[in-house]
C-alpha cells in the first residue's frame, strides 16, 4: 500500500460509525481495532518467519521468544472473524485475554469501550467494520512502523478534525509541536516528560527529530502522564506503531496524583513539554496548598484557573542544571491579575527564558491566540537576569477550522529565539528588573510593538525629489491627460 492508500483504509474504518456514534467516540472503537489487527498480523509473520528458520517446527514457531506480544489461539483475530452473534462479546473477551498475557507491556492499552451494548454498535455494523479491516494485511513486511505510525498520526488528525470540541484532550496542532521540539533541542539519553501528554505527540516528535537528524533516537528516555483512560492508551498505541518500545506512559491525574517519583519525590527530567489543559476549574486547590510533593513554590492558583498548578509541577520536575521546558499556553497566564504574585515570584526566580506570541486558532474549537513559555533551571550566563519576547502572531496561516504554522514560519521564530537579541517589530530583550517595575506582567504587545517596523525606504532630500519630479513630469502629465479625456 502507498501512504495515500494507508490512509485512505484506515479512515475508512470510521464510515461505519458515522450516523450511529459521535464523532468524538471513533477513536475508542478504531484505534483498539487497529491495533488489535497489527498486533495478530505481526504474530502471524512472526510465526510464518520462525517456522522457516526452523524447517517447519511448529513447536519453536510458537515460541514466545519468537513473538514481540504473545496472542493466544482463541483471541487471534481470524478466530473473532468468524463469530456473528455477540460480536462485540468476542471482542472484548480476545481484548482481555490479549492484554492479561501482555500485562507488563499491553495492561489497559485498549480502554474501556462498551463493546457489547448492541443498541451503539449491532452485530451487523461490528461485522462490517471487522470485514473493513481484514481486507488488508498490517504485517510489517506490507506496512512498516514507519507507514503504520504516520498513518496512525494521519487518523489521530483526523479525528481531531471530525470531533471538534473534544480534540483539544488528545491532540496538539502538529506544526505548533515542531516549534516546541526544535526550541527544546532534545539531546541523545535526554529523559523527555509530559504530564498532559494526550496521544503522545510531542514525546514521539522528540525521538522521531533525533531519527530525522541520524543520531540515536532510541536512547531517549520517554515518560508521558494522561488523566483519560482511552487517550493514554492511545499514546501507547502511537509509540508501539510507531516501533518504540522504550516509553513509559501511564494513566492518572498530574496534580492529585503525579506518578513519577524518585526517592520521595517528584521525578526530575532533562525536558518537559507540555500542552496542560488551560483554566480548569475541577481541581483540589486546597490540597495544593500545602502540596506534599512541595510543587508550589510561587503561591497557589485560584479554584477557577489551575494553569500555574501545572507550570509550577512543571518546573518542579526538571533537572537544577538542564532542566528546561516548553508549554503551549493561551495568552492570558501572561498577563491575568489573579495570578500577578505567582507570575512575580517566577520572574525573580529568573527561569523565564522566552515569551513567544502565536497566532489565533491553533488549538482546536478555539480562536484564541496562543503563546509558548519557555522556562530553564540554569540559563545560559548572556541569558541571565533577561526574557526574550516574540512577538509572531502574524507568522501562522489562517484556516477556517484551524490555523497552521508553515515551515518559512518556525524558521524565523526559531532562529529569533536562538540569536536572542533585539528585532523591530518582531523580538525585544528586556530585563527581569524592567519587567518586575512594569507589574509583573509578561503580555508581549507591552515590550514589543508591530508598529516599530522601520522603513527601510530610502529618504531623498527636497533637491533630490524636485529633480525626479523635473525627470518624470512629462510622462505625469501624458497619465492625467489620458484619465480626463
Amino acid at each position: 500500500m502507498t501512504q495515500k492508500e494507508l490512509e485512505s483504509y484506515l479512515w475508512g474504518a470510521a464510515t461505519y460509525l458515522r450516523g450511529f456514534i459521535d464523532a468524538g467516540d471513533y477513536k475508542q472503537y478504531i484505534f483498539p481495532l487497529l491495533f488489535y489487527k497489527r498486533i495478530c498480523d505481526v504474530y502471524d509473520e512472526e510465526y510464518e518467519d520462525a517456522l522457516a528458520e526452523s524447517d517447519g517446527d511448529l513447536e519453536y514457531a510458537s515460541f514466545d521468544e519468537n513473538h514481540r506480544f504473545k496472542v493466544p489461539a482463541e483471541a487471534h483475530w481470524n478466530k473473532v472473524r468468524q463469530v456473528t452473534v455477540n460480536v462485540g462479546q468476542a471482542i472484548n473477551k480476545a481484548l482481555n485475554a490479549i492484554q492479561k498475557v501482555n500485562a507488563q507491556q499491553l495492561q489497559g492499552i485498549f480502554g474501556d469501550a462498551d463493546w457489547t451494548n448492541k443498541e451503539r454498535l449491532s452485530d451487523a455494523m461490528l461485522c462490517q467494520l471487522i470485514e473493513h479491516f481484514s481486507t488488508k494485511n498490517l504485517n510489517i513486511k506490507n506496512v512498516p512502523n514507519d507507514e503504520l505510525g504516520n498513518a496512525y498520526e494521519f487518523l489521530i488528525k483526523k479525528f481531531a478534525d471530525d470531533s471538534g470540541h473534544t480534540a483539544a484532550e488528545f491532540y496538539t496542532n502538529r506544526t505548533v509541536v515542531r516549534l516546541m521540539t526544535l526550541i527544546a533541542d532534545p539531546h541523545e539519553g535526554d529523559s523527555v516528560y509530559d504530564p498532559t501528554c494526550g496521544s503522545g505527540g510531542l514525546l514521539l516528535n522528540c525521538a522521531m527529530m533525533l531519527k530525522d537528524q541520524g543520531k540515536e533516537y532510541r536512547t531517549l528516555r520517554l515518560f508521558g502522564q494522561e488523566i483519560n483512560l482511552i487517550t493514554s492508551g492511545i499514546a501507547r498505541m502511537n509509540m508501539l506503531l510507531h516501533g518504540f518500545e522504550e516509553f513509559n506512559i501511564v494513566r492518572g491525574n498530574t496534580l492529585s496524583n503525579p506518578i513519577f517519583m524518585e526517592y520521595d519525590e517528584l521525578q526530575k527530567f532533562d525536558i518537559v513539554l507540555a500542552n496542560p489543559p488551560y483554566s480548569i476549574k475541577s481541581w483540589d486547590q486546597t490540597a495544593f496548598t500545602d502540596d506534599q510533593y512541595g510543587r508550589n513554590i510561587w503561591g497557589t492558583p485560584p479554584q477557577g484557573c489551575a494553569d500555574y498548578a501545572f507550570q509550577q509541577h512543571i518546573m518542579k520536575s526538571l533537572k537544577p542544571d538542564t532542566g528546561r521546558c516548553v508549554v503551549l499556553w493561551p495568552h492570558g497566564i501572561l498577563f491575568r491579575d489573579a495570578e500577578r504574585d505567582m507570575r512575580r515570584k517566577m520572574i525573580e526566580s529568573d527561569c523565564v527564558d522566552c515569551v513567544i506570541g502565536l497566532g489565533p486558532n491553533l488549538f482546536y474549537n478555539s480562536p484564541m491566540e496562543a503563546c509558548l513559555l519557555i522556562c530553564r533551571t540554569r540559563k545560559p550566563e548572556q541569558r541571565r537576569g533577561k526574557i526574550l519576547f516574540i512577538n509572531a502572531v502574524d507568522e501562522v496561516k489562517r484556516d477556517k477550522t484551524i490555523s497552521m504554522l508553515e515551515e518559512k514560519h518556525i524558521d524565523k521564530i526559531f532562529k529569533a529565539y536562538k540569536e536572542y537579541k533585539d528585532i523591530p517589530g518582531f523580538a525585544k530583550v528586556v530585563t527581569n528588573e524592567k519587567i518586575l517595575e512594569n507589574g509583573a506582567t509578561l503580555n508581549i504587545s507591552q515590550y514589543v510593538s508591530r508598529l516599530e517596523v522601520k522603513d527601510e525606504t530610502p529618504k531623498l532630500s527636497f533637491f533630490e525629489l524636485m529633480e525626479q519630479w523635473r525627470t518624470n513630469r512629462d510622462d505625469l502629465y501624458d497619465k492625467i491627460g489620458s484619465l480626463l479625456k
